[in-house]
């Protein structure tokens, strides 16, 4: 079957991209680490001492980071629906976490340790349909939110992928309502063209 031609150029622009080519140099899973990393660098988001959830982690480039940056008994809880390598050190659920039977496996591996930091890069399936993907991005960040605001521990941290455009304001404005300081990242590694940003929480209330 012949690829469209915005796959193609998807195609030749991944083989082509600096942080592609970085993340393979580097060991990295994904080029997504680099967001991360660069959130880190201005934010210090991950410290050690705290344990963290990734939400939508596959293929696990953030957990790889993460978990470089954390404490040796720290923990690391991984969640996709998809199927991820095991990394070491790393807790991996395979399942959907709005089921019953993923959230009481995920308090079973806490065992109540305190959370520190929910983050999730999670983004839908992209059809190039804004009227359809940008509800359903909106959706995931929800889940994401209802998520961290079960979980996280007083003045947690939180950082959510979402992307401009309709719900963007009203989601911003629920986010603030949670937690004491609220601010907007754009990462370099972001592609310029995407209207993707990082919404960083901190100061759970």
């Amino acid at each position: 079957m012949a690829r469209s031609k915005s796959s193609s150029r998807w195609m030749q622009e991944h083989f082509e991209d600096e942080y592609v080519k970085m993340a393979q140099i580097q060991g990295y899973r994904s080029r997504a680490v680099f967001k991360l990393k660069e959130i880190q660098e201005k934010d210090s988001l991950i410290k050690p001492g705290m344990n963290i959830i990734d939400l939508g982690a596959a293929p696990g480039g953030w957990s790889q980071l993460a978990r470089e940056l954390m404490g040796k008994k720290d923990k690391l809880i991984a969640l996709d629906i998809l199927p991820m390598e095991s990394i070491d050190n790393v807790d991996f659920i395979q399942g959907d976490f709005r089921e019953e039977a993923v959230l009481n496996l995920l308090y079973e591996i806490l065992d109540q340790a305190p959370v520190s930091l929910v983050m999730s890069d999670m983004a839908p399936n992209m059809s190039g349909n804004r009227a359809v993907d940008q509800p359903r991005a909106v959706y995931l960040a929800e889940l994401a939110l209802d998520t961290a605001k079960a979980v996280l521990s007083k003045n947690g941290s939180f950082l959510v992928k979402l992307f401009h455009g309709e719900g963007f304001e009203a989601y911003y404005q629920d986010v603030q309502s949670h937690f004491t300081k609220v601010i907007i990242r754009k990462p370099k590694a972001s592609r310029p063209r995407s209207n993707e940003v990082y919404i960083l929480a901190k100061g759970f209330k």
